[in-house]
């Protein structure tokens, strides 16, 4: 069994680490962390004052790129889960955005850590569809669904390689 000390993102090869919302290599992202909670998934963020949409409150971009990053760890982390492998170990598993859908239920606060929970509705070879919720002081804020396609094994050990020996 893994350590929850780490998070999905933390055992992502340094090539794919540099994703905005998700990359831990990114200083200038919001370097989101993943951890399982039973079958499902979840992600606690603090908004920044920078991430203002209005007075008090979020800017709904920084609410559609959690939901979207913490869906894609998810299912990474899920398909891993799926294949009894541990997180990281070779061949290199990734997933990319294919749709990205968010509804916006309430006005989320600024000044609250964001709750983000993640359930896998499917998953197969060439794609995985999640389902998240945003809350905040336990109200829900947000929920979305993710659809992640594959991304093709050989693109992912094409760049893992290549990069290795730089």
């Amino acid at each position: 069994m893994q350590s929850q000390d780490k998070a999905f993102q933390d055992y992502y090869p340094d090539e794919f680490s540099l994703c905005y919302g998700c990359g831990r290599s990114n200083t200038r992202g919001l370097q989101i962390k993943s951890f399982w909670d039973g079958d499902e998934s979840v992600c606690r963020f603090q908004p920044a004052p920078h991430h203002l949409a209005f007075p008090g409150f979020v800017y709904g971009g920084l609410i559609a790129s959690l939901i979207d990053c913490h869906a894609t760890g998810t299912a990474i982390a899920a398909k891993y889960r799926a294949e009894k492998r541990a997180l990281g170990t070779d061949p290199p598993l990734g997933y990319v955005t294919a749709s990205l859908h968010v509804d916006y239920v309430a006005p989320t606060p600024i000044d609250a850590t964001l709750e983000l929970r993640a359930r896998v509705k499917e998953i197969t070879d060439r794609k995985a569809i999640v389902s998240v919720t945003l809350s905040a002081n336990g109200r829900q804020c947000a929920r979305g669904e993710v659809i992640n396609v594959r991304m093709p094994e050989n693109l992912m050990s094409k760049n893992v390689t290549r990069n290795k020996h730089k």
